[in-house]
């Protein structure tokens, strides 16, 4: 099984086009099972879809109106493969795009799960966060994959209630494998914060958890967010709710390996069940 999570950072990039076609390049190069995207934002004064222009989506929420220039819709007009997906927004973001999450799935979509996290929900707050996910049957196991993209530790509204919920909504899917995938906004070397705080809750990294790894940074420098950085970060993670055998995790898109297509790297694991 091989799963991707990026932070798309959707129209905002230089050459965007371009890299939306180096994305799907290296989408079929990889032929990923289930890729998990944040950041994906439309503009919300584009026109809308028809129905019979949406291909293979599966809706989280029959209100959600995808348009025009909705980047998963883009993205997946380029994909050589069918890929079943999703997506759904939580805020506006950068002022004029209605910003969501997506979930492509190699195969079809069973069930979607789309809540919000945050006990805000002003969509004109970018604090208010959602998780959005698919149930899906990869190599013969029926797993969830979830897309997530959270706030900081020490935030107006803090991680760790938005971690609290997002269990809360998860762990009724249980005995069944569940993948949360995303974009966390707290970094893996900080300690008492997020990342161990996910850790305490029961969930599995598996990037420590994989034979074969790097060193894991998925942002290198300053970025919206995180103006002041000045080290490589691990914020990006594939967490799955038992532990797993994994084969690989790598940091992808990042000019090794596959071309740099937003301000974030990705991460791909590869695993069995």
């Amino acid at each position: 099984m091989k799963l991707l999570t990026l932070n798309v950072h959707a129209w905002m990039e230089e050459n965007q086009l371009e890299k939306l076609k180096q994305l799907a390049a290296f989408i079929h190069e990889q032929q990923f099972d289930i890729i998990a995207l944040q950041e994906v934002n439309q503009s919300m004064d584009e026109a809308p879809l028809s129905p019979d222009d949406l291909g293979a989506y599966y809706s989280a929420d029959p209100e959600v109106v995808i348009k025009r220039d909705n980047y998963a819709y883009v993205l997946n007009g380029l994909l050589s493969d069918t890929y079943y997906w999703t997506w759904a927004p939580a805020h506006i973001g950068f002022a004029k795009y209605d910003e969501g999450l997506a979930i492509l799935s190699k195969t079809p979509i069973a069930n979607t799960v789309n809540e919000y996290v945050s006990s805000l929900r002003d969509y004109d707050n970018y604090r208010s966060r959602k998780i959005v996910g698919v149930q899906a049957v990869i190599d013969g196991v029926s797993a969830w994959f979830v897309s997530g993209h959270y706030n900081w530790w020490n935030d107006e509204e803090s991680f760790r209630g938005l971690w609290d919920r997002t269990t809360e909504v998860l762990n009724p899917f249980a005995p069944t494998p569940v993948f949360m995938m995303g974009d966390f906004n707290n970094a893996a070397e900080v300690r008492g914060e997020g990342y161990d705080y996910v850790l305490q809750s029961g969930w599995s990294d598996t990037y420590p958890n994989a034979a074969v790894r790097d060193e894991g940074h998925t942002v290198i420098k300053a970025i919206a967010g995180w103006e002041s950085n000045a080290e490589p970060l691990r914020i990006d993670y594939v967490f799955s709710n038992k532990p797993v055998q994994v084969q690989s995790s790598t940091v992808v898109l990042n000019g090794k390996t596959g071309s740099v297509v937003s301000d974030h790297f990705g991460v791909a694991v590869e695993l069995e069940l």
